[in-house]
């Protein structure tokens, strides 16, 4: 629905959870942010542009918020249907987004040598989801404006910790932050509210200062890809129930260290103990882990 002048969260299942991506319907220029994975444009992008008497040729450009299978794997389908359109992401995440092996081994496999990680049935659906190698047309750093009509610019924001490249846009006429997976709380949850897959984020110092900024953004709106649509009290209440996330893992991992667990794989186990259970994607709780290990050594 259009949840805000000019701004229309698509929603749609990923298994028992839902993820977003958002529509900016401009004067001048119509962009959508993220494209599902790789049935996503088909299933769910498509029939609401048709509702709107539009279509998948009237887009103007992809803004890709992250590298992850459920933000850029409708990258190629989109692109089939309409060939001159612009995709960018964040140029420290374009790798990832242009190669789909190379975001299976780097972001979803790279335990593999501690001993754990995702298995051969769920490389295949990683694959899958992830919809073939596409080209990204521009890399973008955070601080660009796009103008989407007379009056409408939004900014593209830097918001690096769960991936190092995660964009998000900043719409100063209605206040509104779309941050998609630049905060995770304590998790992500079922449509029942069920915890279901942890925080990830690569890097500890990054993605404390990206919840900090958003913090002092001070968004009337906070739009997520995996969470309902927040107003301003809400939206500070969940930012710092985030920081408080990465305080509790800190501490968990390093009274770990001083217990004598020192294993990567022990240590993720401890944690989804500790802070889960997460009944998928537990693994993804290494990279929280290695994160804080950075930091003391």
């Amino acid at each position: 629905m259009e949840i805000l002048p000019g701004i229309h969260r698509i929603e749609s299942d990923l298994g028992p959870r839902f993820m977003c991506q958002y529509l900016l319907l401009g004067e001048e220029r119509r962009v959508l942010v993220d494209t599902g994975i790789a049935k996503t444009p088909g299933e769910a992008i498509a029939p609401y542009l048709e509702g709107l008497g539009l279509g998948v040729g009237d887009l103007d450009e992809v803004i890709i918020s992250h590298a992850d299978l459920d933000h850029c794997g409708g990258n190629r389908a989109l692109k089939r249907e309409n060939p001159g359109l612009r995709i960018s992401c964040g140029e420290p995440d374009r790798p990832y987004v242009e190669r789909n092996r190379t975001m299976l081994a780097e972001l979803y496999c790279w335990t593999e040598p501690y001993g754990f990680g995702p298995d051969e049935a769920a490389k295949e659906r990683i694959l899958e989801d992830l919809g073939g190698d596409c080209p990204v047309d521009a890399g973008l750093r955070g601080g660009e404006t796009l103008r989407l009509g007379p009056g409408w610019r939004i900014e593209v924001l830097h918001l690096p910790g769960h991936t190092p490249g995660h964009l998000g846009l900043w719409d100063a006429r209605s206040g509104a932050a779309i941050i998609i997976d630049a905060a995770l709380e304590s998790g992500i949850y079922d449509r029942e509210g069920n915890r279901l897959i942890p925080p990830r984020y690569f890097d500890a110092a990054a993605y404390e200062r990206t919840l900090r900024s958003l913090l002092a953004l001070r968004p009337r709106h906070l739009l997520t890809a995996h969470y309902p649509p927040m107003g301003e009290r809400e939206a500070e209440e969940f930012l710092r129930r985030s920081l408080e996330f990465v305080g509790r893992m800190r501490s968990l991992v390093r009274a770990a260290l001083r217990e004598g667990t020192t294993g990567l794989k022990e240590l993720t186990a401890r944690a989804d103990a500790g802070l889960g259970p997460y009944p998928q994607s537990a693994f993804e709780l290494a990279a929280g882990v290695r994160a804080h290990l950075s930091e003391l050594y």
